[in-house]
């Protein structure tokens, strides 16, 4: 137990991988980071498009909701 608190006291974390300041928890550039932020966006924004007009093409054929 004394071993835990000189850790805990010591104020380091030793489990963690020491990527220094500058670099993030993922591995990934700020550059690679922002093209997969544009990608996610892009399929999100697809995604929901494509769902809007499935269900209006849906609700045209057989509505619900008392229709």
């Amino acid at each position: 137990m004394a071993d835990v608190r000189d850790h805990l006291e010591g104020g380091t974390m030793t489990h963690l991988p020491d990527n220094g300041p500058s670099e993030s928890l993922t591995g990934l550039t700020p550059e690679a980071a922002k093209e997969l932020h544009g990608l996610f966006v892009v399929n999100t924004i697809s995604f929901t498009l494509i769902a809007i007009v499935a269900h209006g093409l849906v609700w045209f054929w057989r509505p619900w909701l008392g229709a």
